[in-house]
């Protein structure tokens, strides 16, 4: 049987009704910038991660910019990132003046490490940047403990937890994004700033609208960067619906075990006290991309997401380029994403499971 990537339809269905409702409500009020609907967001969500505030902002790149910028991240700092992640947790960092520094990862869990973070700590480091990799929890009090806030980048990881709380709360401030692939994806771009820092918070709230908190006044050289109401309230109808979507990821990533698909590739290792709920379940093998391709004759979608790292980018080679990261290059060299969704049936796994039994690699 053919098995996507990822289906987020199979999850909508159902909530189709409810989903037409929140448009209308928003078409008939006419406040389709920030207003009640955003604001009723901002407090739903801030209280399923367990923070104070909650900001929305207009998509997840723009979210780590302004809590850096929060956080007085600027021109002469130094920001410590994995460069094994989506391109955008380092290309958020520039625009604040700022010089991403590049840090290594745990094959194992994808995740930063605080003895990356350490390696990567220079006399001007003034902000880390810990990302949840595919779902996974980062061990952010770990990170913190050497004296230097943590940004977490949660774009992947909404529905995650760990004995320490949801990611989004471990930090001093979090991001999100709700691009449509995400766990809790919006119908366009989206993203959060969450914290539980007042100061913080009113900082964000003036930085996301153009540097200021009345519309007339403007303090500082800000950003255009809000969330639309429309949706703020397409989130609020799927968000009571996440905890269960997250159950069944985490699900599916037990049933890919219990199939036996450790005796043919590696599989993602939870970090020590976190519940994935994988945003994407990525494998490691030592010829990912024949396995895709042999994959793809059985109708199973695969995929390498980050086979050349952050820093080797040609944007960000200059920065990086001459880096030892080790990890990084392992897990750049040999990952790849199978299928998972919050639909996925175990014949589906079964299915993938005896495509990577089978595969013929030439």
């Amino acid at each position: 049987m053919p098995v996507p990537l990822f289906d987020s339809n199979a999850a909508l269905k159902p909530l189709r009704g409810r989903l037409r409702e929140a448009i209308d409500r928003v078409v008939d009020s006419g406040a389709f910038i920030l207003g009640p609907e955003v604001e009723a967001f901002e407090r739903e969500f801030a209280q399923y991660v367990g923070v104070g505030h909650a900001i929305g902002v207009a998509n997840g790149t723009e979210a780590i910019t302004i809590a850096l910028r929060a956080l007085g991240v600027g021109p002469g700092d130094d920001v410590v990132v994995p460069s094994f992640t989506y391109y955008a947790s380092a290309e958020a960092i520039p625009p604040t003046g700022a010089r991403p520094v590049f840090c290594d990862v745990d094959p194992e869990t994808f995740c930063v490490t605080p003895e990356a973070v350490r390696a990567a700590l220079t006399t001007a480091t003034k902000a880390v940047v810990a990302v949840h990799l595919f779902g996974n929890v980062a061990p952010v009090a770990e990170i913190a403990a050497l004296g230097v806030p943590v940004v977490e980048d949660a774009a992947q990881a909404v529905g995650s937890t760990s004995l320490a709380g949801r990611p989004g709360a471990l930090g001093t401030i979090a991001t999100f994004s709700f691009y449509p692939s995400k766990n809790l994806g919006a119908f366009g771009d989206g993203g959060a700033v969450t914290t539980s820092d007042p100061a913080l918070a009113d900082r964000v709230r003036t930085l996301r609208f153009h540097g200021s908190r009345d519309k007339v006044t403007y303090e500082e050289v800000g950003y255009n960067s809000r969330l639309d109401a429309m949706q703020a309230a397409i989130l609020r109808v799927l968000l009571p619906d996440l905890d269960g979507w997250a159950a069944h990821r985490a699900l599916v990533g037990e049933w890919y075990a219990e199939a036996g698909l450790g005796s043919h590739a590696r599989l993602p290792v939870p970090v020590r006290d976190a519940s994935p709920a994988w945003h994407l379940y990525v494998i490691r093998h030592e010829r990912p991309d024949a396995l895709a391709a042999a994959l793809a004759d059985r109708g199973v979608e695969a995929r390498g997401y980050y086979r050349v790292p952050v820093h080797r980018q040609p944007a960000m080679a200059a920065l990086g380029a001459d880096a030892e990261l080790s990890g990084t290059d392992e897990v750049a060299r040999t990952h790849l994403a199978i299928p998972i969704s919050s639909s996925m049936t175990r014949e589906q796994v079964d299915e993938v499971v005896g495509a990577i039994r089978h595969a013929r690699l030439g």
